[in-house]
C-alpha cells in the first residue's frame, strides 16, 4: 500500500503540473483529490483489512483512469480505439470515494463490520482451489479470498461499463426510429446490442460462479472460527453459566450465514451503485437542458442531476425516519425464533422424561406461548414494514414518470431528440436508483445490523469467558511440586455471587481413593468443577501435577450422536482404541450384551438406560486410563451390588489412577481409602475437611 500511495502521489503531481500549464481547473481538482487520496492510502495499513481491499481498489482505479484522463486532456488519446475519452470527473469521483472509505472506517458500525469480516481475508490457512484450465492447486485461503473479491469487483464494474454503453445504444436506436433510419436501427440492434448483451450474459455467469465460491468458503471459515472459539477451554460452559448470550448455536449457524451473505450483498452492490452513479451522472450533467432560478438569470448547471440527487436524498431521510424501528424489531424477532427452536430441541432431548411425567399439556402450553411471542413481535414487524413499503412503493412508482414529466417540455419544444429523452430517462432511473440504494435496502439493512449486533455480543461473551471476570483465570492453575492435587486459599461462588465453599488448603493426593460427602447444595460438584478448570466463579489456586490427565464423570454422561463406538471413545476419536480393547472394557462394566452394536448409529442417550449410560462412562475411563478420575455420583443409577462391582473393577483395572468420588451411600465409604466431609460454617458456606473413616452403619 505504501508503494501504491507513492504512485498515486506521482500521478497527482503530474496532473497538477499539466492542469496549471493548460489552465484546466478540472485537472487541478483531480490532482488535489489525488494528493489527498495518496495520503489516506499511505495511512490505510492502519485500517481493518476488509476496508483496505476497497482502499487499494480505489487507488488502483485512480491510477488507471487518472492516467487515461490526463492523456485525453493533452490530446494523446488514441482515436483508433473508437472509445470516448475518459473524463476527469471519473478519476476525481473515484478519489473522493477512496477518501470516503477512510472516513467511514471511523464509524462504529462500519468498524465492527470490517473487524468481523477481516479475519477471512487475512487467513493463513492453506486450502485447495480448482481453476480451469490450471486444475487443482494449493493456495493460502486469505490470498484466494482477496483474489476472488477483487475479481468480483472488476467484473461488477465491467458490468456497469456495459450498462453505460447500452445506454448510448438506447439513445442511438430511438434516434434511428425517430428518423426512420432502417440501416442505423439494424446496425445498432445486431452489431452493438448483440455484442454487448452477450458480454453481459457471459460476465454474469462468471460472476455467479465466483460469487457462490467466495460465499461458501467465507461462511465455512466463519463457522469454523466461531465454533473453535466457543468450544476452546470450556468457553461454552462458562457462557452458559453466565447467561450472557442466548442461543449461541443460532449465532454460529444462522448469524454467520446472514453476515456473510449480507456483507457481500451490500459491499459489491454498493460499489456498483457508486460506479453507476458516477457514470450516469456524467450523462445527466451534460444534457443540454437549461434551467434558471425563478426571478433570476442564474442558470443551474446539471439541472437534471440535481433533481435526481435531492429527490433521492429527501426520500432516503424519510425512509430512515420510518424504518429505524425495524433494527430493534428484527433483532427481537431473531431472538424469539431461536428461543422457539431451542424449546423444540429440548423437548426432543427429554422426550422420555416428559412422556413418563405426562408433561405434554404443559409442554404444549409452553410452546404455544413461545410461538405467541413470535407472532406478537411479527405483527409489529409487519406493520412497520407496511409503513416503509407504502412509502418506497410510492417513491419508486413516481420515479418512473418523473424524468418524462421534467423532459417532456424540452422534447416537444425540439430542444432534445427522442433518443436523448429516452437515454436521459434511463440515466435518471440509474442515478436515482443508485442514490436510493439505502431506501430500497432498508429492511435488509435492519436485518443485517441485527446479525452484526448478535455476532458482536457473542464475541464479547467469548472474550469475557476467556479473559474476563468469569474466565478460567479466576481460579488460577499452578503446577504442584509432588504428585498431589491440591487447592489453597480458595473461595467458590455461585453464579449469583453468593459464596458456597471456602477453604485454606486441601490435599487430595494423600490417599489413592477419596470419598467426598456432604449435604446436597454444599458445593461438592462445584468443587469438582473448579478442580477440572471449568468453574469460573471465585478465586484461589488449584495445583495440578505436571502433565496429569484428569477425567471427570458427571452423574449424567454425555453421549454424542453417531455409533456406539463413538460414544465409548469420546472425547477421543472413534478409531483411538482397538476393537478388542473396547469390547474388553464393555465386558468389564457389564455391557457385553451391546458388543455387537458397536457400529450402529442411534440416539444412544435415549436408547440406553441411566445405569447403562453410567457404566458406558466408566468404560471410557478404563480405555483412557487417566491419572486422576473424579466420579460425581457417577454410579448413582446402579444398585449397591453392581456399584460395588464397578468400583472393584476400576480399582483393579486402573491401579495407577487416583480416584475422588462424590456419593451419598454409606456403602461407598468402604470402597475408598480416605474421607472428606463438607463442614458447614457460620456464614452459610462449607469447607471440605479430611475426616477419620468410621465403619458403615
Amino acid at each position: 500500500m505504501r508503494l501504491l500511495s507513492i504512485l498515486v502521489a506521482v500521478l497527482a503531481a503530474i496532473t497538477l503540473v499539466v492542469g496549471q500549464q493548460a489552465g484546466l481547473a478540472a485537472l487541478i481538482g483531480m490532482g488535489v483529490i489525488g494528493l489527498l487520496l495518496a495520503a489516506v492510502t499511505f495511512r490505510s495499513p492502519g485500517l481493518p483489512f476488509f476496508l483496505r481491499i476497497f482502499s487499494g481498489v480505489f487507488a488502483i482505479e485512480y491510477l488507471v483512469f487518472g492516467a487515461a484522463a490526463v492523456l485525453a486532456q493533452v490530446g494523446w488519446w488514441p482515436p483508433a480505439l473508437q472509445i470516448p475519452p475518459v473524463p476527469t470527473s471519473l478519476p476525481t469521483t473515484i478519489g473522493v470515494f477512496g477518501l470516503l472509505i477512510y472516513a467511514i472506517s471511523f464509524v462504529p458500525v462500519i468498524a465492527r463490520i470490517a473487524r468481523i469480516a477481516s479475519p477471512y481475508f487475512e487467513s493463513q490457512e492453506i486450502t485447495t482451489a480448482n481453476l480451469w484450465p490450471i486444475g487443482p492447486f494449493r493456495i493460502r485461503l486469505g490470498v484466494l479470498a482477496v483474489s476472488l473479491f477483487v475479481f468480483l469487483i472488476v467484473i461488477n464494474q465491467a458490468q456497469v461499463g456495459i450498462t453505460l454503453r447500452l445506454s448510448f445504444f438506447n439513445r442511438d436506436m430511438y434516434d434511428a426510429l425517430q428518423n426512420k433510419d432502417a440501416a442505423a436501427f439494424w446496425y445498432q440492434l445486431f452489431w452493438v446490442f448483440c455484442l454487448w448483451a452477450t458480454l453481459w450474459v457471459i460476465s454474469g455467469l462468471i460472476e455467479m460462479f465466483a460469487n457462490y465460491t467466495i460465499l461458501i468458503r467465507w461462511r465455512q471459515f466463519m463457522a469454523n472460527e466461531y465454533t473453535q472459539r466457543w468450544l476452546d477451554h470450556a468457553t461454552h460452559y462458562r457462557i452458559a453459566l453466565a447467561g450472557s448470550v442466548d442461543n449461541p448455536d443460532q449465532r454460529i449457524a444462522e448469524d454467520t450465514r446472514a453476515f456473510v451473505n449480507q456483507t457481500y450483498s451490500f459491499a459489491l452492490p454498493l460499489l456498483s451503485q457508486v460506479s453507476t452513479l458516477v457514470s450516469f451522472s456524467i450523462i445527466l450533467w451534460n444534457i443540454p437542458v437549461a434551467f434558471t432560478l425563478p426571478g433570476t438569470s442564474v442558470a443551474v448547471p446539471g439541472y437534471i442531476f440535481w433533481v435526481a440527487f435531492f429527490y433521492a436524498a429527501a426520500a432516503t431521510w424519510l425512509t430512515h425516519l420510518i424504518g429505524r424501528p425495524l433494527i430493534r424489531l428484527e433483532f427481537e424477532q431473531e431472538k424469539r425464533e431461536a428461543n422457539f427452536r431451542f424449546s423444540l430441541a429440548r423437548l426432543r432431548e427429554y422426550s422420555e422424561q416428559i412422556a413418563l411425567m405426562v408433561g405434554e399439556p404443559t409442554e404444549r402450553a409452553h410452546l404455544t406461548q413461545r410461538f405467541r411471542d413470535i407472532v406478537e413481535n411479527f405483527y409489529r414487524l409487519v406493520w412497520r414494514r407496511l409503513k416503509l413499503s407504502s412509502f418506497t412503493f410510492s417513491y419508486n412508482q413516481l420515479s418512473v414518470v418523473l424524468p418524462y414529466i421534467i423532459l417532456a417540455p424540452y422534447y416537444f419544444a425540439g430542444t432534445i431528440t427522442l433518443g436523448i429523452m429516452m437515454q436521459v430517462a434511463g440515466a435518471f432511473d440509474r442515478v436515482q436508483t443508485a442514490l436510493s440504494f439505502i431506501i430500497n435496502s432498508y429492511s435488509s439493512i435492519a436485518s443485517y445490523l441485527a446479525s452484526i449486533n448478535r455476532l458482536t455480543s457473542f464475541e464479547t461473551a467469548i472474550a469475557d469467558a476467556q479473559h474476563g471476570a468469569i474466565s478460567e483465570e479466576a481460579l488460577g492453575r499452578e503446577t504442584s511440586r509432588d504428585e498431589s492435587l491440591h487447592i489453597r486459599n480458595a473461595t467458590l461462588l455461585l453464579p449469583n455471587g453468593k459464596p458456597i465453599v471456602k477453604l485454606g488448603a486441601l490435599d487430595l493426593g494423600k490417599a489413592r481413593s477419596t470419598l467426598l460427602i456432604g449435604p446436597s447444595g454444599s458445593g461438592k460438584s462445584t468443587l469438582f468443577r473448579a478442580i477440572a478448570g471449568i468453574w469460573p466463579f471465585g478465586d484461589g489456586k488449584v495445583g495440578i501435577p505436571a502433565g496429569a490427565e484428569i477425567m471427570l464423570l458427571p452423574q449424567r454422561p454425555y453421549l454424542p450422536q453417531g455409533t456406539l463406538r463413538t460414544a465409548l471413545a469420546y472425547p477421543a476419536d472413534e478409531g483411538a482404541y482397538e476393537d478388542g480393547a473396547i469390547r474388553a472394557a464393555m465386558e468389564k462394566v457389564k455391557l457385553g450384551h451391546l458388543a455387537d452394536k458397536l457400529d450402529e448409529v442411534d440416539l444412544w442417550g435415549q436408547r440406553l438406560s441411566g445405569g447403562e449410560q453410567q457404566r458406558l462412562a466408566i468404560a471410557r475411563a478404563l480405555l483412557s486410563k487417566p491419572d486422576w478420575l473424579f466420579l460425581d455420583e457417577a454410579t448413582a443409577s446402579l444398585d449397591e451390588k453392581l456399584e460395588g462391582e464397578i468400583y472393584a473393577t476400576v480399582d483393579r483395572e486402573l491401579p495407577e489412577t487416583r480416584i475422588v468420588s462424590i456419593g451419598h451411600r454409606n456403602t461407598l465409604r468402604a470402597m475408598h481409602d480416605a474421607l472428606v466431609t463438607m463442614e458447614a460454617n457460620a456464614d452459610g458456606t462449607f469447607t471440605p475437611t479430611p475426616t477419620a473413616k468410621t465403619p458403615a452403619a
